[in-house]
């Protein structure tokens, strides 16, 4: 059976992630529980947890078989965005295991929940029908798409903060869903150390993605050296990233002066590729 031209398996991803977040969305709007709950609660959770994990491996599965097929290799920005949605709920669910991270749970199912959507309704384009044969592009491709993915949770992390920590400053703090949810979010010291955490891990593979991908536009481009929009925006994000990084070392850059400098450095990353994919595809309809 076929929806838009595509299998049906393709939805079930989508439609799992979002009654994951429906489930989350229940749980913040019951009251606070007792403290002999607790601990029912935390199994739950487990319980939770282990039932993302088969959603996690079909997920991947699919965009594997559609990006990488007898065509070629097939990308877009429906697609990398599926594929960043996928590492940042990856990392959630290790991460989640080690520190607590419940608040978070709901906003990246629901993030998720959208772009696992968007291949069904943009299908991408042939980029190379070499590439897909080569297994070093292979790796290039997964480790790129890691760091983009882990980025990506890095600016939706650092939102959250500036989020939490507006409510938290307000002179009357409401009761409520929103409440709920906010009060189950980690500290805001944990939360920047769980934001820096992965910032230092995405940096590394953007490093890795960067340079190697010099390499790797020989066999998409058949130049060893493509400077279009896409390597311009990327050399920029990885150095507005670096940046950031000294001065948390240097100076002890936190707050909102942080915040503002990881969704600027996201921003041009986001540039680098989905943004001109998304004007080229959808806009610009070539």
């Amino acid at each position: 059976m076929n929806i838009l031209g595509h299998p049906s398996l393709a939805w079930l991803p989508s439609i799992l992630y979002f009654l994951f977040f429906w489930q989350e969305v229940r749980f913040y709007s019951k009251k606070e529980e007792q403290k002999d709950g607790e601990s029912s609660s935390s199994s739950a959770l487990g319980r939770s947890q282990w039932l993302l994990l088969p959603v996690l491996i079909l997920h991947g599965f699919i965009l594997h078989e559609s990006i990488f097929t007898a065509a070629g290799f097939i990308f877009g920005f429906a697609q990398a965005l599926s594929t960043m949605a996928w590492i940042g709920v990856c990392f959630f669910w290790v991460e989640s295991w080690y520190l607590p991270m419940r608040g978070l749970k709901a906003f990246i199912l629901l993030a998720a929940g959208i772009c696992s959507l968007l291949p069904i309704i943009f299908g991408g384009y042939v980029l190379s029908s070499r590439a897909v044969d080569d297994p070093w592009f292979r790796s290039h491709f997964i480790v790129a798409n890691s760091a983009y993915g882990l980025l990506s949770l890095a600016a939706l992390h650092a939102i959250l903060m500036h989020w939490q920590d507006r409510y938290l400053h307000k002179t009357h703090q409401s009761s409520g869903l929103l409440a709920s949810w906010v009060n189950r979010l980690p500290p805001l010291m944990t939360m920047e150390k769980i934001l820096f955490r992965i910032l230092t891990v995405g940096f590394a593979l953007l490093t890795l993605t960067v340079f190697s991908g010099l390499f790797f536009s020989q066999t998409l481009f058949g130049k060893a050296l493509f400077f279009d929009h896409k390597t311009i925006f990327g050399i920029l994000s990885w150095l507005m990233f670096a940046g950031l990084l000294i001065a948390r070392q240097r100076i002890g850059l936190r707050g909102l002066s942080a915040i503002r400098w990881v969704l600027g450095s996201f921003a041009m990353l986001l540039l680098a590729y989905v943004g001109s994919r998304f004007v080229i595809e959808v806009l610009l309809q070539r």
